[in-house]
């Protein structure tokens, strides 16, 4: 997916009202950038770090800049908008850099689902089984023995944990259901739920496992022009 507008580069200086970045600007000017995401963003930027955001030149958006990649403290790359994940998983489907999700003919976003009133991130149909993908944006990374491992989620989340009990409930009805860790840090080798921070949420991936929804993980080629999904991770549930 090549960003469609080019992006400029900042530095960081604060964050505030959870969708408000303030950036330096290549010209030393201090210009409030929208951000998409509403997570902590836990170790996904550092405080005078580089960022990247774009123009959307739309006059009618009372803040018109985006926020898109940050630098991490490790010296990495995030994507922490939050708006790229399906398409990008979509896009990867599509372009069958995905080989596990091959088994459809038609490919739809944003499908209402399910006894909690859901939205599917991606249904897969027409083959064998209809797919169920769920998509999570993955950027936290901490180190442990020379390990970089990304956490999901980087916060508390019901929503998240929601969406683990409808897919359990799809497997059950006979569809394959998919938990997919789209993970836009060019720094992770490996994902793990994170327990530390929400255990409820690590305890139903593990249900969620045994009950046969698949989990996979991918992590994404991330540069100034362009992201995509390319490499398979391993998925460890200690």
């Amino acid at each position: 997916m090549k960003f469609e507008f080019p992006l400029e580069k900042g530095r960081w200086i604060k964050r505030y009202k959870r969708f408000m970045v303030d950036v330096e600007t290549a010209s030393t000017e201090t210009l409030t950038v929208h951000s998409a995401n509403t997570g902590s963003m836990k170790n996904c930027f550092v405080e005078g770090g580089e960022v990247w955001f774009w123009n959307s030149q739309n006059d009618k958006r009372k803040y018109p800049h985006s926020l898109e990649l940050c630098e991490t403290p490790s010296g990495h790359i995030a994507c922490v908008n939050t708006a790229r994940p399906n398409h990008l998983v979509a896009e990867a489907i599509e372009n069958k850099t995905i080989s596990e999700l091959q088994d459809y003919t038609e490919l739809r976003q944003e499908v209402r689902y399910g006894d909690e009133r859901s939205r599917i991130d991606i249904l897969l149909s027409g083959g064998e089984k209809n797919i169920y993908v769920e998509v999570k944006n993955t950027t936290l990374m901490e180190s442990e023995a020379n390990k970089r491992i990304g956490y999901f989620p980087d916060s508390v989340s019901e929503r998240a944990s929601k969406h683990l009990r409808e897919l359990i409930r799809m497997v059950e009805l006979g569809h394959r259901a998919v938990i997919f860790f789209c993970v836009n840090h060019t720094g992770i080798e490996v994902v793990r739920p994170a327990d530390h921070i929400d255990t409820i949420y690590g305890q139903l991936l593990r249900q969620a496992k045994a009950a046969g929804v698949e989990i996979l993980a991918y992590r994404s080629e991330i540069s100034d022009t362009e992201i995509r999904i390319q490499h398979p991770l391993p998925v460890e549930l200690p």
